[in-house]
């Protein structure tokens, strides 16, 4: 995801330890990298995406700067080179290596990063029991980076993948992890070829609270809490579907300008779009490699000028963030099609009437937002206070989470930004109309 960061968090944000959840996100960042080559680690598919294996460096840089060196006394970095390396964007820690040459990086290799992890785990997991509530902070901030990160490799590798004639698969289809993720959905509603038709549910109106309540973790982007407005209007009862997409497709609706905002039309005339990424002839690629186009699951991989378009096409619009926080606060952010262990995710389709379906999991969901502060908004103190405040500019926010984010990480707060022509992320859109 864009980046976000914190300060708000304490160990309520979950009910297991600290230790626990720090060495379980840790080991998992391994899972999804372990199919991989240590070419495939490395490569670079654009400027957007990062090689796999910097997305483990770069997360192990964090907890070494920001908790072991601020943190414990005495403590040494492990290669004082890799600083230059693996720093993103944080202009308070010094020059770094440019972002689009992230490719280049063949040194350190896979597992030399490995090795690297290794020495810093060790390092936090001594250190934890006498950190200081502030450092503390820091590591919860740590694991939600991580998680963060967790969803890009995903989505990076995938991207990486689809540009290979060869097509390979990440994973096979048949991998546990992602037959026993299905099986929890299906075993909830039964997955059919087409979705239901789409239902309309009236949202709340009047004053409502909007932004992060205080209790446990939550970026600084999430506040503060404020009230806002809302005024009558509805929500579509689950996502937009692969079948509802294609029959935009079959109406013209990439060849119609009405349709179109100004610059996503030159967008998508410079780029010759003409369909959501990776689908090609009745089928998509996938981290399975290519698939038949499930009619019934939810789009994804659309760009925010692409989710607009269909919903003018479908006489409707994108709903705002307040809208969509609104209907989702009384929800489970941990229900849905989210990601609980190395496998091919994709979004897979859900059959149910009862109220708003697949509002968390499944793909993120554009809303018509600019990525704006909130009232009264304050960027944290330090370096990781430039985690989110200086990205408020060209972007819209997305809310929900996706098969790739990993579960426990959502919540109805929760603000995913990218620009609107961005697409390589699991986006996709729920429609909202005024009443």
């Amino acid at each position: 995801m864009a980046s976000q960061t914190d300060i708000s968090c304490t160990d309520r944000s979950t009910d297991r330890p600290l230790t626990q959840r720090f060495a379980t996100t840790r080991r998992l960042s391994l899972d999804l990298v372990a199919p991989l080559s240590d070419a495939d680690a490395s490569a670079q598919s654009m400027p957007d995406a990062s090689p796999a294996k910097w997305h483990l460096a770069h997360t192990t840089w964090f907890f070494e700067t920001f908790v072991l060196r601020d943190h414990v006394p005495g403590y040494r970095a492990y290669d004082d080179r890799f600083a230059y390396l693996f720093n993103s964007y944080y202009e308070a820690e010094g020059p770094r290596h440019a972002r689009p040459q992230r490719g280049l990086l063949t040194r350190p290799s896979l597992d030399e990063v490995r090795v690297w992890r290794a020495h810093v785990d060790a390092a936090v997991q001594t250190a934890l029991p006498d950190l200081s509530p502030a450092a503390r902070t820091l590591v919860e901030l740590g694991i939600q980076h991580e998680q963060q990160h967790q969803e890009l490799l995903l989505t990076d590798v995938k991207h990486l993948f689809a540009q290979n004639p060869l097509g390979p698969a990440m994973w096979s289809a048949a991998e546990p992890a992602f037959r026993n993720e299905v099986a929890q959905i299906s075993a909830l509603s039964a997955l059919r070829p087409e979705p239901s038709p789409l239902r309309w549910i009236q949202g709340s109106e009047g004053v409502v609270s909007v932004g992060h309540n205080g209790d446990g973790f939550a970026f600084d982007c999430e506040l503060p809490q404020f009230s806002a407005l809302l005024t009558p209007h509805a929500l579509a009862n689950r996502p937009v579907s692969n079948g509802e997409w294609q029959q935009f497709i079959d109406d013209g609706g990439y060849h119609t300008p009405s349709l179109w905002l100004s610059d996503g039309w030159a967008w998508a005339q410079a780029g010759h779009i003409d369909a959501p990424a990776y689908w090609d002839a009745g089928r998509q690629f996938t981290l399975a490699g290519w698939q038949d186009i499930d009619p019934a699951a939810p789009v994804t991989h659309i760009s925010f000028f692409e989710a607009d378009a269909f919903a003018s096409w479908a006489g409707g619009r994108l709903p705002t963030e307040i809208e969509w926080e609104s209907a989702a606060a009384a929800l489970d952010p941990a229900s849905g099609q989210q990601l609980g262990a190395a496998g091919p995710v994709h979004p897979v389709a859900v059959d149910d009437d009862t109220g708003l379906q697949q509002m968390f999991g499944s793909v993120w969901e554009w809303t018509g937002s600019a990525y704006r502060p909130y009232p009264g908004f304050r960027a944290a103190p330090g370096a990781v206070g430039e985690y989110n405040g200086k990205f408020m500019s060209g972007q819209f926010v997305l809310r929900g989470g996706s098969c790739a984010t990993p579960r426990g990480h959502a919540r109805a707060s929760y603000r995913n930004f990218f620009y609107p022509h961005q697409r390589w992320q699991f986006t996709g859109l729920r429609l909202a109309k005024d009443l």
